[in-house]
């Protein structure tokens, strides 16, 4: 059976976020498919619903696993979500491998709630602080990927009730039980990325998952250096072939 990719996207961002990685295996003939959460992208009109968001993860990667053994990638808020998913309590679900990018943080505490207020500020700017985030991708992101975080659309009426409903995740057991399961995992981040607050302890927890640190690069590290995380889910692809049909989860 042919290995198929399914990608999770960040707070506030789409689908879009991840056309590079889309197009890349495209061209290697892989299977992928980037799916959006409720409130985001093309379900920009859904409201926000943490349990409607695990479950667009768990129904993607069910619909993939009837094709082929699933590598799941998830970048920031898509990577928390990613991480509670395949460490839930009981049975494990049908995933190879793991790859969580910039996400090694516990969402809660003083951290989460300065970065709300921030973006409740930007809310209140005229346009909703559009030109803000524009610069902010120009400052950070090559023109060739620059478009594609906003291309979607941007969650902005979402990301607050987004953001708090993570507070609810269990991820240090969801972590411990990652440990136990039969697959590879990959932490991935960006040297400057603000969300390895907890990386230690995410790894001390998952000790045999690699961390990827990529050199002069921020928490958007997937379209600063799209060519360093098309590597890496090549790479991840290749071990899970490598595993032949060792892509159980328990």
């Amino acid at each position: 059976m042919d290995p198929q990719v399914v990608f999770v996207h960040g707070i506030r961002t789409s689908a879009t976020m991840w056309r590079a990685q889309v197009a890349h295996l495209q061209a290697r003939g892989v299977a992928a498919c980037a799916i959006d959460l409720p409130g985001h992208g093309s379900r920009m009109a859904e409201p926000w619903s943490l349990e409607e968001a695990i479950a667009s993860i768990d129904r993607a990667v069910r619909a993939a696993a009837e094709r082929g053994p699933v590598l799941l990638v998830g970048h920031s808020m898509g990577g928390l979500l990613s991480t509670a998913y395949v460490g839930r309590a009981g049975a494990a679900p049908p995933v190879a491998a793991f790859v969580a990018a910039s996400c090694t943080a516990f969402p809660r505490g003083a951290g989460l709630a300065a970065y709300r207020l921030v973006l409740r500020g930007m809310r209140g700017l005229p346009h909703q602080g559009r030109w803000v985030i524009d610069r902010a991708l120009a400052a950070q992101l090559p023109p060739g990927t620059r478009g594609d975080f906003g291309a979607g659309g941007y969650a902005l009426q979402a990301e607050d009730e987004a953001l708090e409903s993570l507070q609810s995740l269990d991820l240090a057991r969801a972590l411990v039980r990652i440990e136990r399961r039969d697959f590879p995992v990959w932490f991935f981040t960006g040297e400057w990325d603000q969300l390895r607050l907890n990386e230690r302890t995410f790894t001390r927890l998952v000790p045999r998952a690699e961390l990827v640190v990529v050199p002069r690069s921020t928490h958007l590290v997937t379209a600063m250096r799209p060519a360093v995380t098309n590597a890496l889910v090549d790479l991840a692809l290749a071990t899970v072939a490598a595993r032949g049909d060792r892509g159980r989860t328990c």
